[in-house]
């Protein structure tokens, strides 16, 4: 998944269009000189434009101590700034009004990207406090600038003579942005509906940040401890030896750590032949967060979905999906809902048969007990192998993180966009497991920065992401650093990090969204890069999975990691042929954790609070995607895409990007497939644009009609 700031769109970069990306000038103090035999006060970092290639986060100089003061110097700054805007006695403009805006914030920018990316990849007690402190204020601040009356007139005064300012397409498309956006943000309200949305904005911020904190935590704290090595059969050497390793870091020597991951099912369930841990491991995945303890959500969730409910009837909604949706490609969640809920049954329906094909090697094995979700991936295994002669000890030494890296992510960019990588060492990180590349276009020009953070720790939020520290901004010149987190098994000293197929495609997946990032060729900061829709953020990131398995990138990167020697042809096509196996499962536990996200943001403002658990069961059961056997992918309780990740009413995106990644990559199966020419209609068609068409259109022009779900059908094998 794009991560934006951890507070999302309803904090300090919500209303991108007063979020500029250029770099603030020096900060000057009007202090006295210090005495002779005083000790030089120490600069912030945070305050000035860091002097390092791209204007790269200085990690190596930037302290925890430092945040703070740069938050509230940068707020003071953006509101000193638009303040002038608003304040100008000159008419509304384009340049005096539009233009100006995409020129603020700049203090505030810098120090929000880099805490919140850092504070999501690398947190400790004191970001967590920093965190809870400045969410609110933020929020707060954000509705100083949207609910700005004397702004939003010169803004409306611009939007209203637009046809006869004689504008370009892109500033054209910015002035209608930037009104829609404030006039979502509650700026047409009256001034006691202002004080009631400042208030339920505060309030979703504090929760948002509450839940995210309880869930990391409580994830860390579910961590399953193993004394006994022997139950651990089945698990590969090196995932032992990182467990022990883990536990170690932990202060339990000699005892073996099982951490969860983001989602309900976990790594370790495919692999380990205790039924009893297994069924230990799946329920400490599900109750993570239900303990009744200090880091269960449930009550924060209750009151999330009503007081989102109450804001979008408060600005003319019937519900917080139908606000949500309002500025995306679905517009509806009707439209949304018909998308997922057409394909609940031919995805249930392979889910059950491939339940039944479990349980059939279950009961030949004597097995003497029905299938439940702790035992799919187990068993699901062992049929792949009987069906297919295959299994993940057989793949991971062939898919080696470094080599898959750069012989096939970055070769694969190279296939289709002529960009080059060079790791800089001489760049600071915020964490020694991080590395930085330099990018280089085609035609040898410097291009961008890009950061890789992948195996996690207890100090990282869990799933994966990509964001950046600098935005491109046309107006500036300014290029893009670009990072991407994951969450891999970070291997033992000396041992080599192998990779589930899942993971190889989880790479390809964020770097997608990282070319976007870095392919933007956008004036304007606010509408540049991954600043688009969720619905088609994700399009560029799972089109990039589809060259992954594609035949010259395969060869080029699947080789074993101790001889080198590429996969064989007959393993090869093992793979190819097990394309869709378990799709069943994992299309309904999608299906099933989007539509509880849709179910609990169609609930209406006058909805009483939920029984969060008995909501759940009820709304998995009316979309008739209630499979015991197959959990939603992530539960109410730990979805922290809707709760505390900005994807509120929106995890149905990854679908509707689906759609148009598999319609697109079609085109570029009709007109030749991994070509340079085919890469740059895409780069100059789709990744370089940003925002700056609709996005509809932006498609359409590209792939010559609109996208038709055929593709995904076939794709997913459930057509």
């Amino acid at each position: 998944m794009t991560r934006t700031l951890v507070l999302a769109a309803a904090i300090s970069l919500a209303l991108a269009a007063c979020q500029s990306k250029q770099e603030a000038d020096s900060v000057k103090t009007a202090d006295a000189a210090p005495a002779a035999d005083a000790k030089p006060q120490r600069a912030n970092p945070l305050l000035s434009q860091s002097p390092l290639p791209f204007h790269a986060p200085q990690f190596d100089k930037i302290q925890d101590a430092d945040y703070l003061p740069a938050f509230e110097q940068g707020m003071r700054e953006h509101l000193e700034q638009i303040n002038k805007i608003a304040d100008n006695p000159d008419a509304p403009t384009f340049a005096n009004t539009i233009e100006a805006m995409e020129q603020t914030g700049q203090t505030l920018d810098r120090v929000s990207r880099i805490f919140f990316g850092l504070v999501q990849a690398d947190t400790n007690d004191a970001r967590q406090k920093i965190q809870e402190d400045i969410a609110p204020k933020l929020a707060a601040h954000q509705d100083e600038i949207s609910l700005n009356p004397k702004l939003f007139a010169r803004i409306k005064a611009v939007y209203d003579q637009r046809d006869s300012l004689n504008l370009d397409p892109v500033s054209l498309r910015l002035v209608e942005r930037d009104y829609q956006e404030f006039v979502r943000a509650g700026a047409q309200l009256s001034d006691a509906d202002k004080a009631t949305l400042r208030k339920l904005n505060v309030e979703e911020t504090t929760l948002s940040t509450q839940f995210h904190q309880r869930l990391v935590a409580a994830a860390a704290a579910g961590a399953v401890t193993v004394d006994d090595k022997s139950q651990l059969a089945g698990m590969s050497d090196g995932a032992i030896a990182s467990a022990a390793q883990d536990a170690k870091a932990r202060g339990e020597d000699g005892k073996y750590l099982l951490a969860l991951q983001n989602t309900t099912q976990q790594p370790e369930l495919g692999a380990l032949s205790n039924r009893d841990l297994r069924t230990r491991i799946l329920e400490a995945s599900e109750t993570r967060t239900e303990h009744g303890d200090a880091n269960d959500t449930r009550q924060i969730i209750q009151r999330l979905a009503q007081l989102r409910a109450q804001k979008a009837k408060l600005l003319g909604f019937d519900s917080y999906a139908a606000y949500s949706l309002a500025d995306q490609m679905a517009k509806t969640p009707d439209a949304a809902l018909k998308l997922l809920t057409d394909t609940v049954p031919a995805a249930t329906a392979k889910a059950k048969g491939e339940a039944a094909e479990i349980q059939q090697v279950i009961d030949a094995q004597n097995g003497g007990f029905k299938l439940t979700a702790a035992d799919w991936d187990y068993y699901a295994e062992q049929v792949r192998k009987q069906k297919y002669d295959l299994d993940e000890s057989q793949i991971k030494p062939y898919f080696e993180l470094d080599n898959v890296l750069k012989n096939g992510v970055f070769y694969a960019a190279n296939q289709l966009y002529g960009v080059t990588f060079k790791e800089r060492k001489d760049i600071p990180v915020y964490n020694p497991d991080v590395r930085v590349y330099e990018v280089f276009d085609a035609d040898g020009k410097s291009l961008a920065l890009f950061y890789t953070d992948y195996f996690k720790r207890d100090s990282k939020s869990g799933g994966a992401w990509m964001d950046v520290f600098v935005e491109q901004d046309g107006l500036t010149g300014d290029k893009p650093v670009v990072y991407n987190v994951c969450n891999f098994t970070k291997p033992v000293d000396g041992q080599p990090a192998l990779l589930s197929f899942d993971d190889v495609t989880t790479m390809f997946h964020e770097f997608g969204h990282a070319l976007h990032g870095m392919f933007s060729k956008v004036k304007y900061p606010s509408i540049a890069g991954t600043s688009t829709s969720r619905d088609f953020v994700e399009f560029p990131s799972q089109f990039n999975e589809h060259w992954a398995t594609d035949p010259k990138v395969f060869a080029h990167y699947a080789k074993h990691y101790q001889t080198g020697e590429a996969m064989p042809k007959e393993l090869v096509e093992k793979i190819r042929k097990s394309k869709t196996f378990n799709t069943g499962y994992a299309t309904t536990e999608y299906l099933s954790a989007a539509l509880l996200d849709m179910a609990w943001h169609t609930l209406p403002a006058d909805a009483p609070l939920e029984d969060v658990d008995a909501f759940e069961a009820q709304s998995l059961k009316k979309y008739k995607v209630d499979l015991a056997e197959v959990p939603p992918r992530y539960r109410t309780s730990y979805f922290d895409h809707i709760w505390g990740g900005g994807y509120a009413a929106g995890y149905y995106a990854y679908f509707w990007a689906e759609v148009l990644d598999d319609d697109a990559f079609e085109w570029f199966q009709e007109h030749g497939g991994l070509t340079r020419k085919n890469g740059d209609i895409f780069r100059d068609k789709i990744l370089s644009r940003g925002n700056t068409v609709d996005l509809a259109t932006l498609y359409r022009d590209f792939r010559g009609k609109d996208p038709s779900v055929d593709a995904l059908l076939e794709n997913r094998g459930l057509k």
